[in-house]
């Protein structure tokens, strides 16, 4: 049952799109199915009297006024100084905050099949998720390995045309994988030349980025990063086979999930081979993440300029007891999703001597000492698991447990935004509140800064100056995470 828990946590012609800071719409462009979730449209608009967190880290502002003109900010200030333009439509916001649009780094639009099937399947939520996405404040995000490329592309392609209500994506390709996989959805790779050839179909096919995965071999993931470099393109990922050092020493942009899938301190590690999660999971409990073999991992990414992404949130979900059980979350779901995930949750509750807890705190303290060391963490949800992370609302709590790593508010939500828009290029456009930046921000009635809890009030989401009621996203999927 161990290893199933565990197995569960593995995240599992050139087609012209536009740019994701090209998207901007109005209203009137689009689809009425799109349409009824608009709540704030207008050619100016003036936010006062905000409380402002702005992406950079800076303390939070009061009284702030926002004004925002053909999808941009077009000025931002205290609000005694930043009249509102005439003819603008006003929102008082006193004693609401507001964010930049998160920069979701670790998503996917599939979900688990809760268990119901002989193999390890997922289900493409191409009708549930981006709405969620976008409902609880991810305006910008990385499709951080796909099962469905090609769904995935066609979904960026509708968002973009204004046809589907959804972030802007940033499209994975299908992840780089080795013999191996737990999955008969992805693809086992049989050499670097097969390495090679994925990368560029793919990349004619319109990707944006690539994940290499568990068992890839480092001759298949080194030709891999020269073929995406070649290209202008990051690869990440989440690895097992290969250690955190050998991928760094490879080229590797990024790595995702951070200590605890680093299987390099596993004393039984062998080349090109990923040893058992259970051990791995034994290894990393007693561990010291003070000690200098870690520490020196931590300086040899930060030397490489590898980036790390935290998704805390799933592996607290294997943790017994957590996350807070949500009637949100159970809403969402297809009642017999829920009914997969309750079960699976209550067995982790009755787990002895899970080295979960333990875990978790040490993932905790890996990413803290990793942003002191000069290190660039970015951060995502993973809806993956077994099913009790969906899309946005696991962002949000990952947020909160970014704030129990050590992190300020502020540090957090810039993790959040400004760190993921500049790995992803995208820094002139999204990730951070100033004039001339798209108007994407999050509304919230509350105030993060002084209580993180208060993110998962989120009211109102503009992208590109477009405000969508967070509410009626959310209940117009009532029920149908795990089926669409």
């Amino acid at each position: 049952m161990k290893r199933k828990i565990f197995s569960a946590l593995t995240c599992v012609s050139v087609a012209l799109f536009l740019p994701a800071h090209l998207s901007a719409q109005s209203s009137s462009s689009l689809a009425r199915g799109v349409r009824e979730f608009v709540k704030v449209d207008a050619p100016v608009i003036a936010l006062t009297h905000a409380r402002v967190i702005d992406g950079t880290g800076a303390a939070a502002r009061a009284d702030q006024t926002i004004i925002i003109s053909g999808g941009k900010i077009e000025s931002m200030g205290d609000a005694a100084s930043t009249p509102a333009p005439a003819g603008a439509q006003i929102i008082d916001l006193s004693g609401k905050t507001v964010i930049p649009g998160l920069v979701g780094m670790h998503e996917h639009m599939f979900y688990p099949s809760g268990g119901r099937t002989a193999v390890a399947i997922y289900n493409e939520m191409g009708f549930s998720f981006p709405r969620l996405y976008l409902a609880n404040g991810v305006t910008s995000l990385r499709t951080t390995g796909s099962i469905e490329p090609y769904t995935d592309l066609e979904l960026k392609k509708l968002i973009d045309e204004g046809k589907l209500a959804g972030p802007k994506i940033h499209v994975t390709g299908p992840y780089l994988e080795g013999a191996g996989s737990f999955t008969p959805q992805m693809h086992e790779l049989t050499g670097p030349d097969d390495a090679r050839n994925t990368v560029n179909f793919w990349a004619d096919a319109g990707v944006t980025s690539f994940k290499a995965y568990m068992h890839i071999t480092h001759a298949e993931l080194g030709a891999a990063i020269a073929a995406a470099h070649k290209r202008g393109i990051k690869v990440t990922g989440h690895l097992c086979s290969i250690g955190f050092k050998e991928a760094a020493a490879l080229g590797i942009d990024d790595l995702e999930h951070g200590l605890m899938v680093d299987t390099e301190f596993d004393p039984g590690k062998t080349p090109d081979v990923c040893p058992s999660q259970d051990l791995t999971a034994q290894t990393l409990s007693k561990i010291d993440v003070e000690s200098a073999p870690v520490q020196e991992t931590i300086h040899d990414l930060v030397v490489h300029h590898v980036a790390v992404t935290s998704t805390i949130v799933i592996f607290e979900t294997f943790a017994p007891n957590q996350p807070p059980l949500e009637r949100r979350v159970l809403d969402a779901l297809l009642p017999e999703a829920a009914i997969a995930y309750l079960g699976q949750r209550s067995v982790i509750g009755q787990s002895a001597n899970s080295p979960w807890p333990s875990l978790l705190k040490k993932e905790m303290q890996f990413e803290y000492d990793f942003v002191k060391a000069g290190g660039v963490l970015l951060a995502g949800e993973d809806p993956t698991g077994y099913g009790g992370d969906l899309a946005g609302f696991g962002d949000q709590r990952e947020l909160e447990l970014l704030v129990q790593a050590g992190f300020s508010p502020e540090q957090a939500i810039q993790i959040y935004t400004e760190n993921g828009a500049r790995f992803l290029g995208e820094q002139e456009h999204v990730g951070m509140l100033a004039a001339g930046k798209q108007a994407d921000i999050v509304v919230i009635d509350g105030a993060p800064s002084k209580n993180i809890n208060d993110i998962e009030k989120t009211e109102l989401v503009f992208k590109d100056g477009i405000g969508y009621d967070s509410a009626k996203l959310i209940e117009s999927v009532r029920g149908s995470v795990g089926l669409h």
